[in-house]
C-alpha cells in the first residue's frame, strides 16, 4: 500500500505526515489493519527498539471536582460509586508508588482532582515527590494537578519533578462540547508553562466521546506542535453517572488505528496506551504494543485495570521487554535536547520547526481524570449484538470501579 509505505519513510526521517494522509489512516479498512499495524510498528521500532516503559498512576485526591468534563467521573456532578477521598500523605502516596515501582514501574504519576493546585497543594505535592525519590532511586515522577498557575510548574520541578501531565483530550473547535468550566486555551497554556519550567510535557487524548476523524487528526497535530515528550492515548470509560455514559462506540480496530495515526504523526514519542486499553482493546491489547511503546500497570485514577501481572506476561508473551530504570526512554535527539531544555529551565525544545518529530531540526508523556475512547457502523453494531448489558445499554461487565490500593486499605493492582 503506497500509503503506508510513505508514512513510514516518513516516520523514520521524523517528518509529518499530511493531514489527508493522517486521515486516510483512519479511513483504512480491517481487511488493512494488519499492515497498518505492521507499518506502525516499523517506526515505532526504529525510535524504541522492543522496549515497553511502564508507568504506574497514584491518585492522590480522588472525587468532587468542580469542573464539568463530561467523560470523567470525578466530575462537578457526576453520581459514579467511585471512591472520594482528599490528599494522601506523603508516606502514603510513597508506599503505593513502591507497589508499582516493584512491579516494573519506570514513572510514577502523581494526579489529584481538581481545577488546578494552591500553591500550598503545590507545597504538599513537593514533600510527596521528596519522600518518592528518596524511597525509590531513579524513579522518574510525573505530577498531574490541572491548571497551573504562574510559578506552580518551576516549584514542582525544584522538588524533583521531571515531567507534568495535562491532556488537551480532543480538537479546539469542539472542546467546549465536552467542557464548559475550562478552555483549551487553558489547557494549551498549562503545557507551556510545565515546558517552560523544563518538565518534560505530557499531554495527549481521548478518543470515543463521539468526536469525527478531522477532530481526531486536529488534537493529534496540536499535540505535535506542543512538542509534547509523551503522548498517552486514552479511549473513553464510559462511567454510569457520566454524561457520555452511553457512548459505546469503539472496536478494537478502530482503536489499532488510531494509535497508529498517532505514531506516524508523532514517530519518536513516547506514545502511551492509557485508559480504556482493557475496556476497548480487550484481546488485542498485544497487537497494539506493536505501536506503542508505554502502558499504564494496574489500576488507573478511578477504575480497575488487568492484573499487573498479566500486563507484564503480555509484554513477554508479545516478544517485548520491560524497559529498564537505566534505560533513556526516548532517542538521543529528543533526551538530548529535554535534558538541555531542563538544564536550563526553558522549555523551546525545538526552535526551528518545533513538533513532536522535530528535535533533530534543533540539532537533535495520564488522562486526569480515571481513564479515557469512531468505528464502522457494521462493527460497532456487532459488538453491541455480542456484549452484555444492562437495560440502559452500559457494558457493566468491562468497567469496574476501582476498589483497592490508593485511598483504601486494600493491596495495590501492581
Amino acid at each position: 500500500m503506497d500509503l503506508l509505505n510513505t508514512l513510514v519513510e516518513k516516520g523514520l526521517r521524523r517528518e509529518s505526515p499530511t493531514r489527508e494522509e493522517a486521515l486516510a489512516v483512519l479511513a483504512t479498512s480491517d481487511d488493512d489493519l494488519l499492515d497498518v499495524v505492521s507499518a506502525a510498528g516499523k517506526v515505532r521500532r526504529q525510535w524504541f527498539g522492543r522496549r515497553v516503559k511502564l508507568n504506574y498512576l497514584v491518585n492522590l485526591k480522588s472525587g468532587l471536582c468542580p469542573e464539568d468534563c463530561s467523560y470523567c467521573s470525578q466530575r462537578l456532578g457526576s453520581t459514579a460509586g467511585i471512591l472520594k477521598y482528599s490528599w494522601l500523605k506523603p508516606d502514603e502516596a510513597s508506599a503505593a508508588a513502591a507497589a508499582g515501582v516493584a512491579g516494573g514501574a519506570k514513572r510514577v504519576c502523581l494526579v489529584a482532582s481538581g481545577r488546578g493546585p494552591t500553591d500550598r497543594d503545590v507545597e504538599r505535592v513537593g514533600r510527596t515527590i521528596e519522600a518518592i525519590k528518596e524511597q525509590n532511586e531513579g524513579v522518574e515522577v510525573c505530577a498531574c494537578l490541572g491548571l497551573l498557575s504562574d510559578g506552580q510548574a518551576e516549584r514542582l520541578k525544584e522538588a524533583g519533578a521531571d515531567a507534568y501531565n495535562h491532556n488537551l483530550n480532543t480538537s479546539e473547535g469542539t472542546y467546549g462540547e465536552i467542557t464548559t468550566t475550562h478552555t483549551y486555551a487553558d489547557r494549551v497554556d498549562t503545557v507551556q508553562k510545565a515546558h517552560g519550567a523544563g518538565l518534560s510535557a505530557c499531554s495527549g487524548l481521548i478518543a470515543g466521546m463521539g468526536e469525527t476523524d478531522e477532530d481526531l487528526v486536529d488534537v493529534v497535530f496540536a499535540l505535535r506542535e506542543l512538542d509534547s515528550d509523551s503522548v498517552p492515548v486514552n479511549f473513553l470509560i464510559p462511567f454510569e453517572g457520566t454524561p457520555l455514559a452511553k457512548e459505546w462506540n469503539l472496536t478494537p480496530q478502530r482503536c489499532l488505528r488510531i494509535l497508529a495515526m498517532v505514531r506516524f504523526v508523532c514517530p519518536d514519542v513516547e506514545v502511551r496506551i492509557a485508559g480504556g486499553r482493557e475496556v476497548h482493546l480487550r484481546s488485542m491489547q498485544p497487537l497494539a504494543l506493536n505501536i506503542a511503546n508505554s502502558i499504564f500497570l494496574g489500576d488507573y485514577l478511578t477504575s480497575e485495570g488487568q492484573a499487573g501481572k498479566a500486563d507484564l506476561d503480555m509484554i513477554a508473551d508479545a516478544g517485548f521487554e520491560v524497559e529498564g530504570a537505566g534505560t533513556t526512554t526516548l532517542p538521543a535527539h529528543r533526551a538530548d535536547v529535554a535534558a538541555a531544555a531542563a538544564g536550563a529551565g526553558c522549555g523551546s525544545h525545538a526552535e526551528a520547526g518545533g513538533g513532536c518529530g522535530s528535535h533533530a531540526e534543533a540539532g537533535g508523556g495520564c488522562g486526569p481524570c480515571g481513564g479515557h475512547a469512531g468505528t464502522t457502523e457494521q462493527d460497532a453494531a456487532a459488538e453491541d449484538a455480542a456484549a452484555p448489558a444492562d437495560a440502559s445499554g452500559a457494558r457493566t461487565d468491562l468497567v469496574a470501579v476501582r476498589r483497592r490500593g490508593a485511598g483504601t486499605d486494600l493491596a495495590p493492582n501492581a
